[in-house]
């Protein structure tokens, strides 16, 4: 059979594929300040997630 693989591809190979794809990031912008950060994490200007304080020491409400 021509389409079969010889040898089993290695954990390292892979993961090493995998991360690569991990590596293209999407930036969305802060509903709160307006700034980028990463999706589905904390803002790190002012401590927003998902329009709600989670850091008490740097909110500073910009909207209302």
């Amino acid at each position: 059979m021509a389409g079969e693989p010889k040898r089993r591809h290695s954990k390292a190979r892979k993961r090493t594929r995998r991360a690569a794809i991990k590596l293209a990031v999407n930036l969305v912008t802060c509903k709160n300040c307006g700034k980028l950060t990463l999706s589905h994490v904390i803002c790190k200007e002012c401590g927003f997630y998902k329009s709600k304080a989670t850091v008490k020491e740097k909110v500073r409400v910009t909207k209302a």
